[in-house]
This record gives C-alpha cells, structure tokens and sequence, in this order.
C-alpha cells in the first residue's frame, strides 16, 4: 500500500431533508447486513452511490447510515485509507453515501456498527444459531442448562464493499482493515469471471477463523441463490461461483459475553460483496 497522503473525498448528502425524518428499520440480530453501490464500476470521476443493507437472504430493506450507529467507515484505495465517518452528519442518517473516486483502481469501503443488543425467544435463537453455523453455541447452552432460555445477544456487523473504477483494479481487494470479523479475497475478484473458484480467508481479531460456516450469495430477481461451506484450519474457504453479477459472501462468529449483566453472547457478522463478471443468469 502507498504512503501517500488520503485523497480528499467528499460525501454528497443525497436528500438531506428527507433524511432528517426518515424512520428507519431497526435491525434485527438475525438479519444480514450487506453493502450495495450503483454502480459498482463508475467510471473515473463519475459518481457511485452506496447503501447499507439489512435483511434475509439477500433480501431486504436499506437501513441509513447514522453517526451514531457508526464506528467507523473508512474508504482504503492504493493511497491512504480516508475516514468517511468525520463527514457523517451527526444530527441526521444518510439514505445513501455518493462519492466520485478520481482515480483508476480497486476502491474498497469497510463499515463497522456500533454494538447493538437484541433478544429472541429459545426456538428463534437455537434456529438462528442453526442457520449461521453456529452449533458449538447451541451445544453449550445445552451443557449450561441454558438451551430453553431466550438468547440475549450484543452484535456487530462489520462490512466491506469492492468497486473497479475506471474498468482496473489493484491489490488493494486484499488489504487487511483489522475489522473484528473479516472476510479477505486470496485472488482478486474483480479480475475474475462467473465459473471461476474464488477463496477467502475469514479472520477474527485478524487471525485466521477455522471451522466457521461462510455462504455465498447471490440474487437474480425472484431467485436467490446460496452455497455454503465452512473454512479449513487455515481459515480458508472455496467457492466456484456459477454467475456474473453481484455476490455477498458472508459470515458471523459468536462469542460468550463477559462484561455486561444484561447480555450472555457477543456476536460478530461480515460480508463482502462484489460484482463479477461474466455472462448474467438467464441471458
């Protein structure tokens, strides 16, 4: 990565008065989150705008960035990584960030949440827990005498993006943002095609994560598509992605929780989504 002083991007407030009176979805613990840009390949000094994600596979509602909901959301390219959060409003929530990126290269954005706690009922959590992979969890609850309890959980997301500006891309979809749960490309997946075997790494407190379950998304209207596969004891995981278009891949990690009374697990949710080329589903 260069030295290079940060480049001065700019955030386009895009309908600011609208913003200020939005009631926005509150996230559940259960749910997705995922970056989106329209486009994800702008052209040089043309402008992409990019929206934050909460749902069910693959599906769902835009939620606004909000200041106070935001730890961080730094945007990292072959120059210094730039702090977007010291451009958030801090007395209004963003449908939409809209950036023009001045130079041709890979543009990658990493949002992470604030902590958020959420409570779901024993059946809702043990089949959360179940669907996310998470069945060390389910199992100690069951040793604890705990598995007919509500699960009371704190969670985070941690999210990335890719965007290939100007039709090149660079090294930078494999720079490391030392985000908590992290999920880092082995090849460059903007250089890929629909057929390809792509791996990634997925990383906890940035070291490499085994055993985790990672699923790998994508959307064509109607139709969703999911695979799944857990990381070896490297960390890694394989997938051989069969269409062009946008993918998420996704993971989440959950830990016991030891600093607050009113919590039993911390939680940790990624995803990193891009575009990839080829030919589309159904064309």
């Amino acid at each position: 990565m260069s030295t290079e002083s940060a480049m001065p991007y700019r955030l386009a407030f895009i309908a600011a008065s609208l913003a200020a009176s939005l009631s926005f979805p509150r996230a559940a613990a259960a749910d997705e989150g995922w970056l989106m840009a329209k486009p994800f390949s702008p052209a040089v000094g043309a402008p992409t705008s990019l929206s934050l994600h909460v749902g069910e596979y693959f599906t769902g509602e835009v939620l606004p960035v909000d200041a106070s909901r935001t730890a961080a959301i730094l945007l990292y390219s072959r120059a210094a990584p730039t702090d977007l959060g010291a451009q958030l409003p801090a007395d209004q929530s963003l449908p939409e960030l809209k950036l023009s990126l001045p130079a041709a290269g890979t543009y990658m954005l990493a949002y992470d949440s604030n902590p958020d706690q959420a409570t779901l009922s024993a059946d809702k959590f043990h089949a959360y827990l179940h669907e996310e992979g998470l069945d060390a969890v389910i199992r100690q609850r069951e040793a604890d005498g705990n598995a007919d309890q509500a699960g009371r959980e704190r969670y985070r997301r941690h999210l990335k993006t890719l965007l290939r500006v100007g039709g090149k891309s660079d090294g930078t979809y494999s720079v490391l943002t030392g985000q908590r749960l992290e999920i880092v490309p082995a090849s460059d997946p903007l250089a890929r095609s629909a057929g390809d075997k792509l791996t990634f790494t997925l990383f906890f407190d940035s070291k490499p994560l085994a055993g985790a379950l990672v699923k790998a998304w994508h959307r064509q209207e109607e139709q969703v598509l999911t695979i799944r596969a857990r990381t070896g004891t490297d960390g890694k995981v394989g997938f051989n992605l069969p269409y062009a278009g946008v993918w998420m891949i996704s993971a989440a990690h959950m830990l016991p929780a030891s600093d607050a009374p009113d919590v039993d697990w911390d939680s940790f949710q990624g995803s990193l989504t891009f575009d990839l080329a080829g030919k589309r589903f159904g064309r």
